[in-house]
C-alpha cells in the first residue's frame, strides 16, 4: 500500500527501504588453480554485480591435507564472512575422508567430489556415471560435453560454469546430486571416499541461488 505524507500527498520510495538479498559472506578457498577456481568464478559472477562481493574466492597453493589449517589462517584473517568453504577432489587424496571430519569440526564446510569435479559437471547433463578414479571421470564427461555442446572440454576453461548453464540444466543438476548422495547414506555408505559418484558441491550452488531467488520473489 502507498504511504502518505500528512499533507496527503504520496510519500516517494525510499532507496535505502529496498530489499536486498539475504545472502551471507562466503569464504571459499580451493588448492586448485584452474577448474575448481574457473567454475566458482563464474558462479560468484552470475549473481547480481551488487553481491558479488560476498563471494570471495581464494586460491592457495598448499598441499590438500593442508587445506583445513590454510583456510583457518585465512579466514581469521576475514572476519566478516560467516561461512568458510574449501573446495577440493579426492582424486589421489591421502586421507580424504579425515581431512573432511576435520574441517567440519573447525566449523568449515566442505565442497568434495568424489572422484573429481567432473562428476559434478556431469549431473548437468542428467548423468552421474560412476569411475572410480579421476582421469576416467574426467574423459567420460569430456564425451558428454562435447555431445551436448560441440565444443572440446578444457580443464582450464575460464567460461565453465556458463557453459554448464548453457548446455545442461543447474537445477536439474542439484536434485540429481541430491538424489545421489542420499542413495549412497541408503546403502550404508557413509564416508565420502565410499561414496562414489557423489558430491556436496551442488549443496553451497544451492543455498547461494536459492537464497537469491526467494529474496527475487518477494519484490
Amino acid at each position: 500500500m502507498p504511504r502518505y505524507e500528512r499533507n496527503g500527498s504520496r510519500k516517494p520510495r525510499e532507496l535505502t527501504n529496498r530489499r536486498t538479498p539475504q545472502l551471507g559472506y562466503y569464504f571459499i578457498v580451493t588448492d586448485t588453480k584452474e577448474t575448481e577456481q574457473n567454475y566458482m568464478y563464474g558462479l560468484r559472477d552470475s549473481i547480481p554485480k551488487e553481491l558479488q562481493g560476498k563471494l570471495v574466492i581464494k586460491v592457495i597453493k598448499t598441499k590438500t591435507k593442508n587445506l583445513v589449517e590454510e583456510a583457518l589462517n585465512l579466514a581469521s584473517l576475514n572476519p566478516q564472512f560467516g561461512e568458510t568453504w574449501i573446495i577440493f577432489d579426492r582424486d589421489q587424496v591421502q586421507d580424504f575422508d579425515e581431512i573432511i571430519r576435520q574441517a567440519e569440526d573447525k566449523g568449515i564446510k566442505v565442497g568434495w567430489t568424489n572422484p573429481c569435479i567432473e562428476a559434478w559437471f556431469s549431473a548437468y547433463f542428467g548423468k552421474m556415471p560412476t569411475y572410480q578414479d579421476s582421469v576416467t571421470c574426467c574423459a567420460g564427461f569430456g564425451r558428454t560435453y562435447e555431445q551436448a555442446s560441440g565444443q572440446k572440454y578444457v580443464k582450464s576453461d575460464r567460461e565453465i560454469y556458463n557453459k554448464l548453464n548453457r548446455f545442461g540444466n543447474e537445477s536439474e543438476a542439484i536434485k540429481l546430486a541430491q538424489r545421489k548422495y542420499e542413495e549412497h547414506k541408503s546403502n550404508c555408505k557413509c564416508k565420502p571416499s565410499e561414496m562414489c559418484p557423489c558430491t556436496s558441491v551442488h549443496l553451497l550452488v544451492n543455498e547461494v541461488k536459492s537464497k537469491i531467488e526467494q529474496e527475487d520473489g518477494k519484490e
